[in-house]
């Protein structure tokens, strides 16, 4: 995911203050970033949070109807080596390659019931769950890209 954000002087030029703005920079991800009211006094924060959460809830449905067709999609157990080989072998998704025999651990023996249905779902969760090990930036990183390897590698399913 890329993250576009500009940034413009104020219209005020004594308040050296900048607004930040921010766009959709793909058809599921929206980067927001902070506006700074330039006036406080006619700034409604109730107004500010309501935008801010509408915005989100908007995001939400594409994202619940990705998650439904993922615990929908069944693999087999080549397909799903296969991915794990991309990623890790291939260098298809930036994590460290340790992980590969973590996530197909965590894959092909789940700790949780709801993750042993050989889905797409569940080799995502297999990779995050794997990603917990890292550092703390490391894993965000790495969780970040994971979508987006998973979505290209399976996005002819859908």
């Amino acid at each position: 995911m890329r993250t576009h954000v500009t940034s413009t002087p104020a219209d005020d030029s004594e308040s050296g203050t900048k607004q930040f703005s921010a766009r959709q920079t793909s058809r599921r991800h929206v980067v927001f970033a902070p506006v700074f009211a330039k006036h406080s006094k006619s700034f409604s924060l109730i107004d500010c949070v309501s935008v801010g959460v509408d915005r989100m809830q908007r995001n939400f449905e594409p994202m619940r109807r990705q998650v439904d067709a993922w615990q929908r999609s069944e693999l087999t157990d080549v397909t799903s080596k296969v991915v794990i080989y991309e990623a890790f072998v291939e260098g298809k998704l930036e994590a460290p390659k340790h992980l590969a025999r973590v996530v197909h651990g965590l894959y092909f023996e789940p700790k949780y019931e709801e993750f042993h249905p050989r889905t797409i779902w569940s080799l995502s969760n297999a990779f995050t769950s794997a990603f917990k090990e890292l550092e703390l930036i490391p894993q965000f990183k790495a969780t970040g890209k994971l979508g987006e390897f998973l979505e290209a590698r399976f996005s002819q399913s859908f």
